[in-house]
C-alpha cells in the first residue's frame, strides 16, 4: 500500500470526527489544567507510543510543550511496530507504554510487572471482522481462511466471535499475517475473512461483496487502551506518574479549547516515520476522553 493512501485514509477518518481546525494558541493559553512552566526534573521519561491516533495527544504534548509545563521530562519513543513496543515495555527498554488491556495482561501472564495508570479510550467499532460474501453469521467461518496479526487485537477480538459462537481458532483455516498484509490477501481473494482495524478495514471493504461480520462494539470493553508504566517507576517517580496523566489531561484540554486537529501532530510528526506497510489505528470518536479522577491509581496489582 503507497504511503500516501494510508495518509489519505487516515485524514479522512480523522475528518469524519468533524474535528474544527483553527489558529492554535499557545498550549499555556489554551489550558487551565497544566501547571506553571518549569524545568522537567529527573531522568527523561521513555515512553512508547505507535500509530494509532488516539495515542496521538502525546505527539501534540510533545510539540505544544505541554509536559515541560507539567513537569514531565519525557522522551516520546516512536515504534513502526506496535508488538515492538510492548515487548520494549516488557523487557524495560521503555518507563511506559500506549497498548491495549489484552496486549498488557498477556505480558503480565508472560512474567511482566505492569501497571495500567490510564486509560486513553475504547474501541467501539474501530476494530472488524469482515468476510467475503455468502459469509453471513460466525459459525460459516468454520473451515474458512481467516487472518489477522496473531496476538494482537483483532486476533484477540475472532476469538471472541468464535468462542461466542461455540468455536475455537482450531474451528477455523488461521493465517498469521500482519494486518496490512492480510487486508491485502483478502481483497485478492487469498482470504475468506480478516480481522483488522481501519483504515485497512476500509481496505478490506474493497472487495466486492464483503462485509463486517462483527466488531468491537458488539463486545463493548474489551478492546481498552492505556498508558502502562513498570512497577519500578511507579516505586521509584510517582510525581513523574503523575506528571504524566496530567500531561495527558492537560493535552485534551488543549486540542478540545483550541480545536486543533490531531491530524496536523499526525501529517507532521508521525506519519513522517511511516513506511508502505505499517500498522495504523483511527483515532476513536470520544478523544475527549475523560475519568472521574484525575489521579493515577494501580489497575493491576
Amino acid at each position: 500500500m503507497k504511503l500516501h493512501r494510508l495518509l489519505s485514509l487516515s485524514a479522512a477518518f480523522l475528518l469524519s470526527l468533524v474535528v474544527a481546525i483553527s489558529c492554535a494558541p499557545a498550549a499555556d493559553q489554551a489550558t487551565d489544567t497544566a501547571s506553571p512552566a518549569a524545568e522537567a526534573p529527573g531522568e527523561p521519561i521513555a515512553l512508547g507510543f505507535s500509530a494509532w491516533p488516539g495515542w496521538i495527544p502525546w505527539q501534540v504534548a510533545e510539540e505544544q510543550g505541554i509536559f515541560e509545563q507539567n513537569n514531565a521530562n519525557v522522551e516520546l519513543k516512536w515504534f513502526d511496530g506496535y508488538l515492538d513496543s510492548i515487548n520494549a515495555l516488557a523487557s524495560n527498554q521503555l518507563d511506559g507504554n500506549s497498548q491495549t488491556l489484552n496486549d498488557t495482561i498477556s505480558s503480565i501472564s508472560g512474567g511482566a510487572d505492569l501497571v495500567i495508570v490510564l486509560t486513553n479510550d475504547n474501541s467501539t467499532g474501530n476494530d472488524q471482522i469482515i468476510v467475503a460474501e455468502g459469509i453471513n453469521r460466525i459459525e460459516d467461518l468454520r473451515g474458512k481462511r481467516v487472518a489477522a496479526e496473531e496476538g494482537t487485537v483483532d486476533h484477540f477480538l475472532l476469538l471472541l466471535g468464535l468462542e461466542q459462537a461455540g468455536m475455537t481458532q482450531a474451528d477455523i483455516e488461521f493465517q498469521p499475517l500482519e494486518t496490512g498484509a492480510a487486508a491485502a490477501a483478502f481483497v485478492a481473494g487469498q482470504l475468506d475473512a480478516v480481522g483488522v482495524f481501519a483504515p485497512f478495514t476500509t481496505t478490506a471493504l474493497e472487495r466486492p461483496g464483503s462485509k463486517t461480520l462483527f466488531s468491537s462494539k458488539d463486545f463493548p470493553g474489551a478492546i481498552s487502551d492505556h498508558l502502562v508504566v513498570t512497577r519500578q517507576f511507579v516505586d521509584d517517580r510517582p510525581d513523574a506518574v503523575q506528571a504524566l496523566v496530567d500531561s495527558w489531561f492537560a493535552t485534551l484540554d488543549f486540542i478540545e479549547k483550541s480545536l486543533i486537529r490531531p491530524w496536523r501532530s499526525w501529517r507532521s510528526g508521525v506519519a513522517s516515520r511511516w513506511t508502505s506497510t505499517r500498522n495504523t489505528k483511527p483515532a476513536p470518536p470520544s478523544l475527549g476522553l475523560r475519568k472521574t479522577s484525575r489521579q493515577w491509581h494501580r489497575v493491576l496489582t
